[in-house]
């Protein structure tokens, strides 16, 4: 098993019961995918670097995983289809 994370970003018009209820979607993606969730770190509501859809800020979550190499691709088209994610990204931690 390989060493992941994934930040996301969801829309701030989001309220925090939904915000909670996509993280724990995310996480039993990965849970469900034979992964091993290490950490989930939500830091909140921040600004963003530059406007996305006319938006200036979201929900920033990060989360770091061990998985096999399938999970990132499942855990991908999942953000892709979800919506209130406005930007994600998932890395392979060379830890």
């Amino acid at each position: 098993m390989r060493k992941y994370e994934t930040i996301f970003i969801l829309d701030p018009s989001l309220d925090e019961e939904n915000v909670k209820a996509n993280v724990e979607k995310f996480k039993d993606v990965i849970q469900n995918g034979g992964g091993e969730i290490e950490n989930v770190d939500l830091w909140g509501k921040r600004k963003l670097a530059y406007e996305i859809n006319k938006v200036n800020e979201g929900f920033y979550t990060l989360i770091n995983f061990s998985a096999d190499t399938d999970l990132p691709k499942e855990l991908d088209r999942v953000f892709r289809i979800t919506d209130g994610v406005i930007r994600h990204i998932i890395v392979k931690d060379e830890q």
